[in-house]
């Protein structure tokens, strides 16, 4: 009996190999896109669940009431880290973590790496295993360290480097102590190398006791059975107990919500990532239900050929059991046929899709997991793609059948139609919301940034780069390098400094008010292409006593409510500050988010980067091999490292790059699915109506009513779908718009353009074969009449 039905399965198959093609090729693309964004949701849910300690492991967070509303946020004082251990018998193990940027001198080799300094309990609170060394010991001395595989090889040649030394900054010698299998691309830690918190102490002249400094991400390991909430309670006012500040509430956030719940309102979590993890999921089952409907409609579409077939096998004693097991073969048949192809299509585009998505994804082919969820997956398929043609296919009345008065139902309302509306308006949802992602994302690249972005470079103050400043500065401008240079305490579209530790005459002092902080030395405007609209720039040249100037903004203008600002004070920690100008808002951080208040403090502050305009008369290549022979000449053992400010400005739009990327992709492959049935769909329909088709043009009907005809009744489908499409893009972008402070308005061209395409494709689709029958003799298809 098997063997009967695999062999008539095979012949049903061969005999309609052109609905079996768009059958399993629809299926393959519909598993492929499902597989490819499971894969990325996989990777994203498991971001630092591999921890052993993962359930007992959290990051220490702070609470605080700030401009009216509470903030929540992840750095912290870093003598908390010490205090929790000593004070807390609740916790087990604690660390601390901040970054390192070192050269790393071996032999004639210099390389700048990015690593962590942290605390001894680092290596066994993770689980980040050390291919040599001991994790308990590797970082109790202060002049160890422990590198990643990768970043041995960079500097040896391989990873057999056990007690080798390594020169950092061209200052001091450590000692490899371990060497760390390479980080998965499932975790926050991106480290090429890990440190003693001891150096850091070193060579910041000891350790910071000041509980104000929240700068730091501190982590603690929770004794067995301490609860999250009871330690909570615990904790809460360890910053009170410690210090003046009295107003923060000290919480712990756990590993298993820090890649997907992490987004703060009010200083309560109320989501992040998993919203987007959500949506991708649902793309996913929708894709694949989309596919299965094109088995279900074109199975279904072929069931007066099959009649005949059911009716003589229940007239013989087949059963309806037998008939939907029979139903159910082929479908999952064609399942397997098209996992096969799904699994070539992943292998083929996953290096693409990785690219795409920043990801390292693959296919774990030596896992017997991944095997065993693939047969699941396909066998899913398979059913949920074979369950309603069977159960449809089964119920044929054989008496109806074998007289030749049956027909198929082709009712207003039939499962056909409803499934066809389905995979429609999943499409037109699609399009529409890659229509406002993109509408979104130019609104926010199209924003005035307050500065001029083009030719602006940057250099971290390394090595003796801030030592000789003031030459490498005087030979950027005399080698015609540079038209103005100028320093400061972080990158132009990066904020690395804040504080509410402000006061002025006039302010309530009950609140507080965070301001972005950023330090400048002379020529900030000049080479900024920043405007000055009140006062003037800060010139320490000039004016002696810009030692104590600042420059705000005009929101902390507008906040201050300064009427004439110029040479007023404002105080910070007692330490008068005098405001010399008001600069036009420039965006330091999000572009997506109203420009925040700022106080830009003078050259008495400190500096981590060096900002030059390049020449405009010279070409760029020319510009930085200038600027190339200035820094090798002064700072001679670093390479020269440089940063475009536009390319790094850009970066900010990623997130929602990507996500257009990823929604227009799978809009298209929505849209090429549904238009795949739609196809299948018109054939069969044309065949079934060719002799109809041949009357009318006998009786004198044209080539276009004769298509007309033929297209209404799916592009009626096409339009209930539309309608029933807008209510809930609209939803879906509303909300999603809603996280950003600068947005676009939904407007209704939108639905207008995604209305217009849709219709588009699928007249296109459904014409060819519908001209394809108009334009058929008429005499070939009515010869047997």
């Amino acid at each position: 009996m098997l063997k009967n039905y695999i062999k008539i399965t095979w012949r049903n198959l061969m005999k309609n190999k052109g609905f079996t093609a768009i059958n399993i090729v629809g299926l393959a693309v519909g598993m492929a896109s499902a597989a490819l964004i499971l894969f990325w949701v996989q990777n994203e849910v498991s971001y630092d669940q591999f921890h052993e300690k993962k359930d007992r492991l959290y990051q220490m967070y702070n609470r605080s009431k700030i401009e009216g509303e509470v903030w929540a946020w992840g750095t912290t004082p870093k003598p908390m880290m010490a205090t929790l251990k000593q004070d807390y018998p609740q916790v087990e193990q604690a660390t601390r973590t901040t970054n390192a940027n070192f050269l790393f001198t071996i032999n004639d080799k210099h390389l700048n790496l990015t690593g962590s300094f942290t605390d001894p309990d680092f290596l066994t609170m993770f689980s980040f295993p050390l291919i040599q060394g001991n994790p308990k010991t590797a970082l109790n001395d202060m002049k160890n360290i422990v590198l990643t595989e990768k970043t041995a090889v960079k500097l040896f040649g391989n990873t057999n480097v056990l007690g080798k030394t390594v020169k950092i900054d061209s200052v001091d010698y450590f000692t490899v102590t371990g060497v760390m299998k390479d980080l998965p691309n499932n975790t926050r830690f991106t480290f090429e190398y890990i440190m003693p918190w001891k150096y850091w102490e070193k060579i910041n002249g000891g350790p910071d006791k000041n509980w104000g400094n929240n700068s730091v991400a501190t982590y603690i390991v929770l004794k067995p059975n301490v609860t999250e909430a009871y330690f909570d309670g615990q904790v809460k006012n360890i910053t009170r107990s410690h210090s003046e500040v009295k107003d923060i509430d000290v919480f712990v956030h756990p590993a298993t919500k820090w890649r997907l719940y992490s987004k703060f309102e009010n200083g309560q979590i109320v989501g992040g990532r998993i919203t987007t993890i959500k949506l991708f999921s649902i793309i996913a089952v929708f894709i694949l239900l989309i596919a299965c409907i094109n088995f279900m409609n074109l199975s279904t579409a072929r069931s007066e050929k099959r009649a005949k077939e059911v009716g003589i096998r229940k007239v013989v004693g087949a059963g309806k059991g037998s008939l939907i097991a029979q139903f159910m073969g082929e479908s999952i048949l064609i399942a397997l046929l098209a996992g096969a192809l799904a699994l070539i299509i992943v292998h083929i585009s996953l290096p693409s899709f990785n690219i795409l998505t920043e990801k390292n994804l693959f296919i774990p082919l030596a896992s017997a997991t991944f095997w065993i969820i693939v047969v699941v997956f396909i066998l899913f398929t398979g059913v949920v793609s074979g369950s309603y043609p069977a159960l449809y296919l089964s119920s044929f009345a054989p008496v109806k059948v074998l007289k030749g008065t049956f027909r198929a139902a082709n009712a207003a309302l039939s499962p056909r139609k409803i499934l066809v509306v389905t995979q429609f308006w999943f499409a037109i949802v699609l399009i529409i919301s890659t229509i406002i992602v993109k509408e979104q994302l130019d609104y926010a690249q199209s924003r005035d940034t307050g500065y001029k972005k083009t030719n602006l470079v940057y250099t971290f103050l390394q090595g003796n780069i801030d030592k000789n400043y003031a030459l490498i500065r005087n030979e950027l401008l005399t080698s015609g390098a540079a038209t103005s240079v100028t320093k400061t305490s972080a990158p132009m579209t990066q904020g690395w400094s804040d504080s509410w530790d402000f006061n002025w005459d006039g302010k309530d002092q009950g609140s507080k008010i965070d301001f972005n902080m950023f330090n400048v030395d002379g020529d900030f405007s000049k080479t900024m292409g920043l405007k000055i609209v009140e006062g003037r720039d800060i010139d320490i040249k000039t004016y002696p006593s810009d030692s104590s100037a600042i420059l705000i903004n005009e929101a902390a203008l507008k906040l201050m409510k300064f009427k004439n600002p110029i040479g007023q004070i404002v105080l910070r920690d007692n330490h008068k500050l005098v405001i010399v100008g008001v600069v036009k808002d420039f965006i330091l951080q999000s572009p997506y988010e109203p420009v925040k208040q700022m106080i830009i403090q003078g050259p008495s502050a400190w500096f981590n980067v060096m900002h030059y305009k390049l020449n405009e008369k010279n070409t760029t290549a020319q510009n930085l091999k200038l600027a190339e022979a200035v820094f090798k000449k002064f700072n001679p053992d670093y390479p020269f490292d440089y940063h475009f400010v536009d390319e790094e400005y850009n970066q900010k739009f990623q997130d929602e790059q990507r996500t257009g990327t990823l929604a227009s992709l799978f809009a298209g492959l929505t849209i090429f699915i549904s238009c795949l049935g739609l196809f299948g769909l018109a054939t069969y329909m044309a065949q079934n109506r060719i002799k109809e088709i041949g009357v009318r043009k006998v009786l004198g009907a044209s080539v276009f009513g004769v298509t007309s005809m033929l297209s209404k009744d799916f592009l009626k489908l096409v339009g209930i779908a539309f309608i029933f499409a807008i209510p809930v893009a609209w939803y879906g972008m509303h909300t999603w718009l809603q996280g950003y402070s600068y947005r676009v308005e939904i407007s209704v061209w939108v639905f207008a353009v995604a209305a217009f395409l849709t219709t588009l494709i699928s007249i296109v689709t459904v014409s060819f074969q519908a001209v394809k029958a108009a334009l058929a003799n008429p005499v070939k298809s009515l010869r047997s009449e």
